[in-house]
């Protein structure tokens, strides 16, 4: 089968190849000796595939490795008593492997492909929007009503962010850099957009009516301090990541005096180990699919040849909703 390696750590321009491997066998190391086989129609680009061209990822096989966490596609074949079965259109998680004709991903990672989502779609249905969930109401203990502000909020975590939220009952602000990424953020369904190049604090204080509830935070970088200072009494800050580079570092001074939280939210360290959780997560996704909130944004797609110009994309901050990848 066709697949894209990582055959060397130096970034996107130099470190990928597109060769012929075996295909994989039905066990997933999450769970020997069983797996879903699924032929590939679209895989997800994210943020991690970046980090792992630079060897920079927590997560580092040896080398050269297929990348390529999340697929959609159809079941080729499924264990006994999982709940997918051969014929399906499936969304599935598969951590490494993603990038290539055929994958094995655990049954407990594979979900049906909701009705009315596309291939593309499903490619970034898990990743995305199992961490917006998570890091909302796992970690941020989201309650209806509340005011969630959500940076990066035209990517994927983001675009991901503001549709749970809104199904959750929330109102949602979106920081953005661009008149295009704002488009997209309306389209997430956004109630108010704000610019980062902006007063953008004073802005989401004024909507707020003194603070946010919620700062959803993938980006980290130099904006952290003012997200702080966003948060109304009792407000939690969710880190989940940090494409803006830097990480940042807070004074706890600030967590005291203003009764305030800072919470770490990785869904990956958290539930790869616990199938449970991910299914419960992966109904509440289902049932928000099924009502109309669940609607993958996806932006620019290349062929499997064409990878590194999709990490690129990433790497200059210029990605609209989900990047993919047409495989079949």
């Amino acid at each position: 089968m066709r697949a894209v390696q990582i055959t060397e750590l130096t970034g996107p321009d130099t470190a990928l190849a597109l060769v012929d491997v075996p295909e994989p066998e039905a066990s997933h190391p999450m769970t020997p000796g069983r797996g879903v086989i699924v032929d590939v129609e679209a895989a997800g680009v994210s943020f991690p595939e970046l980090l792992q061209t630079r060897g920079e990822y927590q997560i580092k096989p040896p080398l050269p490795f297929v990348p390529g966490s999340e697929v959609a596609g159809v079941v080729r074949s499924a264990p006994e008593g999982a709940a997918v079965a051969p014929g399906d259109r499936v969304a599935a998680f598969c951590m490494l492997g993603g990038w290539a004709e055929v994958v094995v991903a655990p049954e407990h990672f594979t979900f049906k492909l909701p009705a009315g989502l596309d291939a593309a779609q499903g490619a970034g249905l898990i990743l995305n929007y199992h961490t917006a969930y998570f890091s909302l109401v796992t970690r941020g203990r989201l309650s209806e009503g509340e005011r969630v502000l959500v940076h990066g909020a035209a990517g994927g975590v983001g675009t991901a962010a503001l549709q749970v939220a809104k199904g959750l009952g929330a109102r949602t602000i979106a920081v953005v850099s661009g008149d295009e990424k704002a488009r997209i953020a309306r389209e997430a369904g956004a109630d108010e957009v704000v610019r980062s190049d902006g007063d953008w604090k004073e802005a989401v204080k004024a909507w707020s009516d003194g603070g946010v509830d919620i700062v959803l935070d993938p980006v980290g970088g130099d904006r952290f301090l003012d997200s702080l200072r966003s948060l109304r009494e009792g407000g939690r800050h969710v880190v989940v990541g940090f494409t803006g580079g830097s990480i940042p570092e807070v004074r706890v001074n600030r967590l005291l005096l203003n009764n305030i939280e800072v919470v770490g939210a990785g869904w990956g360290a958290f539930a790869i180990g616990k199938p449970d959780v991910v299914r419960e997560i992966g109904a509440e996704i289902e049932r928000l699919a099924d009502a109309g909130f669940v609607r993958p944004i996806v932006g620019a797609r290349f062929p499997l040849a064409d990878a590194a110009e999709a990490l690129r994309l990433l790497d200059r901050r210029e990605a609209l909703g989900k990047v993919v990848l047409d495989v079949a």
